[in-house]
C-alpha cells in the first residue's frame, strides 16, 4: 500500500510538472498590443510540443527547451473578444482577450495612488467608471535582489467597473480613459509603481555601475544573510521603541481609557485644528498625544451612519466616537476618511476622541484641509477649538531604518519590471522624482539612463516615453530662493533630449500641503494628450512653452519657446514667476511682459543679466505663463 501511495504521487508530481503554464500577466481579461507581432511565453516539460489558437485556428507552435517555451503570433488588429488557447499535454485557454494599445504606467507614490484616493476630488468619478474595454493589471509590490523574475507572485487583469476602480491608478484611469475614448481602440494599463521609489529602484545591476552608492548598496542587498541582519536587527530597534510607546501611554492604560465618552476633560489644555501643534505652544515631541472634541446632535437625529472627515495628520491616528472606534491611519499622508457605522453617533452630545502618534516632532493638523462631522444630512465643522493631553513622551524618534524596502535600488527592476519584458507595449506613463530630489543634479543624467535601459530591455526602439514633472508642494516663498523640487523639474526639461518623449507639466494641479494631490485627471489627460501626440500621429498642442533661447538685449532678456501653440497666455493679472540675477548672482522677482511669441525679462537695477529662472521654487505661486490651448510653461532655469 506504501508503494502504491508513493507510486501514484510520484505520477502527480510528475504530470503537474508536465502541465504547460503561463505567466501571471497572460491571463483571462488581457490586452495584448495591436498591430505588431506579439510574444507568448511559459514554462513546460523539456521537449514539449506547445501550440497556439486564436478562437480554435492555428497560429504557431513551438516545442519547449530547457523547460521553457516561446512563441511569436502575426500582428493582429484592434477587437475581440477572443479566446486564445495554449496546446500541450494539457490546454490552457484564455478567455475574453482583445488586441489594442498596452501602456505601462510606472513611477511612485503619485503613480500609485488609487482612485479611491482621490474619491472626494471626482465624487461621480467611481460611480460612472464602467469601461470594459480599458483595463488595468496591477503588479505585486515586491522587491527582489538577487536576480530578475521570470514571473510577477500575483496580479490579474480587471475590467473597470465601479467594484474594481477604487484601486485602479488614478492617473493611469484618467490617462487610459481618454485615450479609450478618444483614439477608439482597448487600452491595457500595466500598473508597476512603488510608493516611494527612487529612479534607481526601475534600474538593473550593470545600469547602476554609473552611479557608485546606488550600485554598493544593491551589491550589498544581494547578500540574503545581510539582508536578513538588517531586517532583524530593523525589527528589534522598532519592536523596542513602540512597545515602550504604547506601554507608557497614559492615556490607553487609564481607566476608563481616554476614548471613553465619560472622561472629563474640562482641564486638559485647548489647542485649534488645524495648525502645526508647535505653534500654538505644544512642545515638539515625539510620542502620543490625546485630543478631544464634542458634537452636538440634534434631538430629531436618528442614530444613523455618518462620516468623520479629519483632514490629514502628522503622523498616525486612531479615531472614535463615543468610545466605539471608527477608523485609524498608520502615516501621515493618506485623507482620513472614516465612515461611521450606524448607532455609534446619537441626540444630544457626541465625543470624538483622537490618539495620536508624533513620529518626528513635528505634530499637526494640516491646514486647508477638510475638518467635519457628517450626520443626518448635515455637516459639522470640527476646526477650532479641541482639548488635548499628552498621553506619552518618548526619548528619541523612532530609530531610523538600516533597510527600507520601497526607497532601495534594484528590487523594482528584478521583481516588478523583469517579468514584463516579453510584452510589446504602446509606450511609458511615469510619475516619479520625488524620492530623487536630494541629489536633483544628478537626476538629469540619471533618468535619461533609464529611459535608454527600459527601451534597450523592451526591444521595441523608440518607444514613447511620457513623464510627469514634479507638481507644486510645499508652502510658498516670499522671495526668490533655491529649491532641489526646481532643480529636479528642470532635470525633468532636459531629458526631453531623448527622442520620443514628452513631458506633462504639473506645476499648477499640485496642492502645498500634500505630497499626493488629488488632481489625477488633470494630469492623467495632460499625459494623454502627449500620448496623442506622439503615438497616436495627433496634429495637436500637447505641451506647454518649453524655453528654446534666450538672448540679452541691453538690460532686458529675450525668451523664446516652443509649444507656444497659439498664441502666449498670462493667466491672470499680470505675467509673474520670472526671476533675474546680475553680476552678483542675487536672484531678484522680474517684471516680464508677453511679445508676440516672445517674453521680455528685466529688472529696472539690473543693467547687465547674467540669470534668468522661471517657476523657480517648490511652490511657484504667480508662475502663471501659459499657451492659450491652457497648458502651463515647464520651469527652466537659463544663463546667458
Amino acid at each position: 500500500m506504501r508503494s502504491l501511495l508513493f507510486f501514484f504521487s510520484v505520477l502527480l508530481c510528475a504530470t503537474s510538472f508536465a502541465d504547460v503554464r503561463l505567466p501571471r500577466v497572460l491571463s483571462d481579461h488581457m490586452i495584448l498590443q495591436r498591430e505588431m507581432p506579439v510574444t507568448l511565453w511559459g514554462w513546460a516539460d523539456e521537449g514539449e510540443s506547445v501550440e497556439i489558437q486564436l478562437n480554435g485556428n492555428k497560429l504557431a507552435h513551438t516545442s519547449a527547451k530547457n523547460g521553457k517555451w516561446q512563441i511569436q503570433i502575426a500582428k493582429q488588429k484592434a477587437g475581440g473578444p477572443h479566446t486564445l488557447s495554449v496546446i500541450g499535454k494539457n490546454t490552457v485557454e484564455l478567455k475574453d482577450i482583445y488586441f489594442g494599445d498596452v501602456w505601462l504606467a510606472s513611477g511612485q507614490s503619485n503613480m500609485q495612488t488609487t482612485m479611491a484616493r482621490v474619491e472626494e476630488r471626482f465624487p461621480n468619478a467611481i460611480r460612472k467608471a464602467s469601461h470594459p474595454l480599458l483595463r488595468q493589471f496591477t503588479v505585486p509590490r515586491v522587491m527582489t535582489f538577487t536576480e530578475p523574475q521570470e514571473d510577477l507572485n500575483g496580479g490579474e487583469w480587471q475590467l473597470t467597473t465601479p467594484h474594481t476602480v477604487p484601486q485602479h491608478s488614478a492617473t493611469a484611469y484618467f490617462f487610459g480613459r481618454k485615450i479609450m475614448q478618444e483614439e477608439n481602440v482597448p487600452v491595457g494599463i500595466l500598473s508597476s509603481n512603488f510608493g516611494g521609489s527612487p529612479a534607481e529602484c526601475w534600474m538593473n545591476l550593470q545600469a547602476l555601475e554609473s552611479y557608485p552608492e546606488a550600485y554598493q548598496r544593491a551589491l550589498s542587498l544581494q547578500d540574503e544573510k545581510h539582508l536578513q541582519a538588517l531586517k532583524d536587527a530593523d525589527a528589534k530597534d522598532g519592536n523596542a521603541w513602540y512597545s515602550e510607546l504604547n506601554a507608557g501611554d497614559k492615556g490607553s492604560k487609564a481607566a476608563p481609557p481616554w476614548q471613553d465618552p465619560a472622561i472629563d476633560h474640562s482641564e486638559w489644555s485647548t489647542l485649534n485644528v488645524p495648525g502645526l501643534w508647535e505653534d500654538q505652544g505644544l512642545e515638539a515631541m515625539a510620542g502620543i498625544v490625546w485630543f478631544r472634541k464634542v458634537v452636538d446632535l440634534p434631538a430629531d437625529f436618528d442614530g444613523g451612519e455618518g462620516f468623520l472627515r479629519l483632514g490629514t495628520i502628522v503622523d498616525a491616528d486612531v479615531a472614535y466616537i463615543n468610545g466605539v472606534e471608527v477608523g485609524r491611519t498608520g502615516y501621515q499622508y493618506p485623507p482620513r476618511r472614516y465612515s461611521v457605522k450606524k448607532g455609534v453617533l446619537k441626540p444630544g452630545k457626541n465625543t470624538i476622541a483622537l490618539r495620536i502618534q508624533v513620529n518626528n516632532k513635528r505634530g499637526e493638523f494640516i491646514p486647508e484641509k477638510p475638518y467635519y462631522l457628517e450626520a443626518g444630512g448635515k455637516k459639522y465643522s470640527l476646526t477650532g477649538s479641541w482639548h488635548y493631553k499628552i498621553g506619552n513622551v518618548m526619548a528619541s524618534t523612532p530609530p531610523a531604518l538600516r533597510f527600507t524596502p520601497w526607497n532601495e535600488p534594484l528590487g523594482c527592476f528584478n521583481a516588478m519590471l523583469a517579468p514584463l519584458f516579453n510584452l510589446k507595449i504602446k509606450g511609458v506613463i511615469w510619475y516619479q522624482g520625488e524620492s530623487n530630489t536630494g541629489k536633483p543634479a544628478e537626476y538629469a543624467t540619471l533618468f535619461p539612463h533609464l529611459i535608454r535601459h527600459w527601451r534597450e530591455k523592451f526591444d521595441q526602439g523608440d518607444f514613447p516615453f511620457i513623464f510627469v514633472q514634479l507638481a507644486n508642494y510645499m508652502k510658498a516663498e516670499p522671495e526668490p530662493s533655491e529649491s532641489t523640487w526646481a532643480e529636479l523639474r528642470f532635470s525633468q526639461f532636459k531629458s526631453l533630449s531623448e527622442p520620443n518623449t514628452a513631458m506633462a507639466v504639473a506645476i499648477d494641479v499640485g496642492e502645498w500641503n500634500d505630497l499626493h494631490p488629488l488632481d489625477k485627471k488633470s494630469v492623467g489627460e495632460r499625459l494623454a494628450l502627449a500620448a496623442q501626440a506622439l503615438a497616436y500621429d495627433r496634429d495637436i498642442v500637447y505641451s506647454g512653452p518649453l524655453l528654446k533661447s534666450a538672448k540679452r538685449k541691453k538690460n532686458k532678456v529675450v525668451l523664446n519657446f516652443t509649444h507656444i501653440g497659439s498664441g502666449l497666455l498670462a493667466n491672470g493679472e499680470g505675467l509673474g514667476g520670472f526671476a533675474i540675477a546680475g553680476e552678483d548672482g542675487k536672484f531678484v522677482w522680474a517684471q516680464a511682459e508677453i511679445s508676440g511669441k516672445k517674453v521680455i525679462v528685466w529688472h529696472p537695477q539690473i543693467s547687465e543679466p547674467q540669470k534668468v529662472r522661471y517657476a523657480w521654487a517648490n511652490t511657484p505661486e504667480d508662475a502663471n505663463l501659459y499657451n492659450k490651448e491652457g497648458l502651463p510653461a515647464s520651469p527652466f532655469e537659463v544663463e546667458l
